[in-house]
């Protein structure tokens, strides 16, 4: 199978740079593959679970957030506020987020208060699944 080269950049450090096999982002219309020599895009990602296979190593899954993904000249960079492998996620802290998070949809609140509560339950959702598949609680 043919590499390409992919940046995945968080909002605070780099994750990943370098050979690539397959990526595999969550984006609006569900989970998009991407391989070598695919055809120039811009999607927005969107909180999930994306796959990565590098050359000699068995696939990794991290947890993204929201953010953005271009595919250009056999190139891809994917610019994220976060991605976590499942062993840095901190199991009972993001269970702790999800019930704040849902405590606050219940909340009369201001639209962007809600919205803000949407997206920590998002974030914090998708958190927990993507540990408690790396842990084989899934």
């Amino acid at each position: 199978m043919e590499s390409f080269t992919v940046r995945i950049l968080s909002a605070d450090h780099p994750v990943y740079e370098g050979p690539c096999l397959s990526l595999i982002v969550p984006i609006g219309d569900g989970l998009y593959g991407i391989l070598a020599h695919h055809s120039n895009m811009i999607a927005a990602v969107i909180p999930g679970e994306m796959t990565i296979r590098v050359p000699e190593q068995e696939p990794t899954t991290l947890a993204v957030s929201d953010g953005l993904v271009k595919v250009e000249d056999n190139e891809v960079l994917l610019l994220v506020k976060s991605a976590e492998r499942p062993e840095e996620i901190d199991l009972h802290r993001s269970e702790l987020r999800a019930a704040q998070a849902q405590e606050a949809l219940l909340q009369k609140a201001s639209i962007q208060s809600h919205r803000l509560a949407e997206a920590t339950l998002a974030r914090a959702m998708n958190r927990l699944r993507v540990r408690r598949h790396y842990d084989g609680l899934e």
